[in-house]
């Protein structure tokens, strides 16, 4: 019988994993639960005798990969996956797919609530400042950034992207394309960050492009940590005292900004974008469905390691 393993660190909501038990039982598949494990030694074993993977930030690397006997399929529930080994998993023979989309308005809602909390001074009492009618820089347009746009369009905002590889939609949606990173985060008041963490995103924000930030600036990252390259934001920030960032991880350096740039930053307890309950349900809802679709039709559209 195919066996289907859910392993999850951070446990999908109880209605989510009833669902994508049922999708799998309809199928004929059977269903392993490992859920807030604390050591690695309980996924390499569980994973053994899995065809199927269901993952959330759950790293899956070269040592899992080899455990997994019969693997033939990864999901990330989730739109990133720097945390399964692509390019291993390929040598392998194995499909990993990610579910993009499904996260999306989660993320969205908290990166336009983050730059909120940081227009009114992180709520601190004093005056701040309203979105309405002030310029919102996208760097990047993907499915978070889509729904980011849509949002801040609904509070009065102006948006301007910088994408290389989603112009013709960004332009068709209305959108300003600027010519540059450097010219996105001069027109700004607020930059959105939505971009992976790979290739030519790592620490893509840089001073070449920080320096450009306008007065008040407020830039907000639900991405990865790995697109800001952080030893040179820390020195921007030391040198522009009215700049402020906001994000759902912390940095690598979350000490010196306690040290040096308290009432200009704020950092989630942890990575919270997809924590609803509505995206955790419909990511692992379609990567029970993606699963299903690959093994019984081999329908690959989601795989990120083709």
């Amino acid at each position: 019988m195919t066996k289907v393993l859910i392993a999850t660190e951070k446990p999908f909501a109880p209605a989510a994993v009833a669902q994508m038990s049922k999708i799998c039982e309809d199928a004929g598949y059977q269903v392993q639960l490992l859920e807030k494990y604390t050591e690695k030694e309980a996924l390499l074993e569980a994973v053994g005798d899995a065809h199927a993977l269901i993952v959330r930030s759950d790293k899956v690397d070269q040592q899992v990969l080899d455990a997994g006997r019969e693997l033939k399929i990864v999901v990330r529930a989730g739109a990133g996956y720097d945390n399964v080994d692509t390019a291993y998993a390929k040598e392998k023979g194995i499909c990993v797919m990610n579910t993009p989309g499904q996260n999306s308005n989660a993320v969205a809602e908290l990166a336009i609530g983050l730059a909120i909390f940081a227009i009114r001074n992180f709520f601190n009492g004093t005056s701040g400042g309203e979105l309405r009618g002030r310029v919102l820089g996208l760097h990047g347009y993907g499915y978070v950034a889509r729904n980011v746009h849509r949002i801040a369009r609904g509070l009065g905002m102006t948006v301007k992207v910088y994408t290389r590889y989603s112009k013709a939609q960004a332009t068709s949606e209305g959108l300003e394309v600027t010519n540059s990173l450097e010219e996105l985060y001069a027109v700004s008041d607020v930059v959105s960050i939505h971009v992976p963490a790979r290739g030519e995103h790592i620490k893509s924000v840089s001073m070449d492009v920080l320096k450009h930030l306008k007065k008040g600036a407020v830039l907000v990252n639900t991405a990865r940590k790995e697109v800001v390259n952080e030893e040179e934001l820390c020195q921007f920030m030391t040198e522009r005292a009215d700049i402020k960032y906001v994000s759902d991880i912390a940095p690598d350096c979350t000490d010196r900004f306690k040290q040096e740039f308290e009432g200009r930053y704020y950092f989630t307890p942890k990575k919270i974008g997809a924590q609803t309950a509505e995206a955790n349900l419909n990511a692992g809802v379609a990567a029970t469905e993606q699963i299903v679709g690959f093994l019984e039709k081999g329908d690959a559209t989601f795989q990120v390691n083709s």
